[in-house]
């Protein structure tokens, strides 16, 4: 199945100006000025995006693929994310994560979930562990998880917040080196995600585990995060990827990553969701007093409030979203529009709205319109 793009703006995210693409199933095999194909009309799909701009698929790194919640109760539980959730706003590829609660949920069910979303077409994996410490895992060792489960690239621990475990700097740096270690082994990231909250350490004990051990600052990866918390600037200047969260109010995060940029290099930034996850309120003696929940849709509204208003380059801020969390998570064959590399593209028009999303290859969003069901959707 062949499908030729024409005419688009092409940001890979670099720009590389007005471009045809050419799709063989789900890899792009051209790129080019003017691409001359035709083929058998049952199997070829042309698509003029003239006044378009043409993006890689999204990777949104921090997904609560079957639901965060629990703070408030068993009713409290939010439901697990569909596909179409995902790719109607550009989001091609998804991490996923458990969350406070390791009771209700579990590792064997975000893999399951994780296994089902690539089923039905997109891209998946997700991290063992959840905020707790001794990790919740799957095959009872963080290291076999990560080595022997195919969806599993790192683990997820929460530091900085009055609902993890406290873990120490000394076990936290064994955590990373059960994780760096299999992650050798099964050609993985193996990274240590950790959901950083609004605690007094902030990011300090990982400053110390930089200075005191032989584990690279890089192998931590802290989300939630904000230029004021204790040890940001630190583990920025030691070259640590920071990994904010598009939150409620898009318009500030931009702001905040705008900020960021002024002295941290791009490369080292990334932007996820959070989606599905549960985003408490609390009062100061941290009693729970009110409950939102996180929006896939916040994701690429924060990337055009950084071109829009903060003045960021289409190729800067896409980057956050895209080849920047490829590389960082060794995604083979994404974040970027390349020959060879996945068919996961996005299609925006002047306006910077989401036209159409094909996800490994295929058309998954048409026109603003959903050409794709989930599971239980069809007759």
């Amino acid at each position: 199945m062949f499908t030729l793009i024409r005419n688009a703006h092409v940001y890979a995210p670099e720009d590389l100006g007005i471009r045809d693409v050419l799709i063989c199933n789900d890899r792009i095999i051209r790129i080019d000025e003017n691409i001359d194909f035709t083929w058998n009309k049952d199997e070829f799909t042309e698509i003029d995006a003239s006044s378009k701009l043409l993006v890689p698929g999204f990777i949104d790194q921090h997904v609560h693929i079957i639901g965060g919640g629990g703070e408030d109760g068993f009713a409290s539980l939010i439901r697990e994310i569909q596909m179409t959730d995902c790719v109607r706003y550009g989001v091609t590829s998804v991490i996923g994560v458990l969350g406070t609660d390791s009771n209700a949920k579990s590792v064997e069910t975000i893999v399951a979930r994780a296994k089902a979303l690539k089923e039905q077409g997109m891209s998946a994996w997700c991290l063992t562990g959840s905020y707790a410490y001794p990790s919740t895992t799957l095959t009872g060792s963080v290291a076999r998880d990560i080595a022997f489960i195919d969806e599993v690239i790192g683990v997820k621990i929460a530091i900085s917040d009055h609902r993890s475990s406290n873990i120490s700097a000394e076990e936290l740096a064994r955590l990373a080196t059960q994780a760096r270690t299999a992650g050798f082994l099964a050609k993985k990231p193996g990274v240590v995600h950790l959901h950083t909250g609004r605690g007094k350490k902030g990011l300090t004990d990982l400053i110390r585990i930089a200075d005191e051990t032989d584990i690279p600052i890089t192998q931590f990866r802290p989300t939630h995060v904000s230029k004021n918390m204790p040890g940001f600037d630190e583990f920025a200047r030691r070259g640590g990827y920071l990994d904010f969260t598009s939150g409620i109010r898009t318009a500030e995060t931009a702001e905040r990553i705008a900020d960021a940029l002024r002295t941290v290099s791009l490369k080292q930034i990334t932007l996820s969701s959070d989606s599905n996850g549960s985003f408490p309120k609390w009062s100061p003696d941290m009693k729970i007093i009110g409950m939102g929940v996180g929006k896939m849709e916040t994701l690429f509204d924060t990337i055009r409030h950084l071109i829009l208003d903060q003045n960021v380059s289409v190729s800067d801020a896409v980057s956050i979203i895209t080849c920047n969390v490829a590389d960082a998570l060794m995604l083979k064959n994404k974040g970027r529009v390349a020959v060879e590399g996945d068919a996961d593209l996005v299609l925006l028009d002047e306006n910077l709205e989401i036209t159409d999303v094909f996800a490994r290859g295929k058309q998954v969003l048409r026109d603003g319109e959903l050409c794709v069901k989930n599971y239980y959707e069809y007759d």
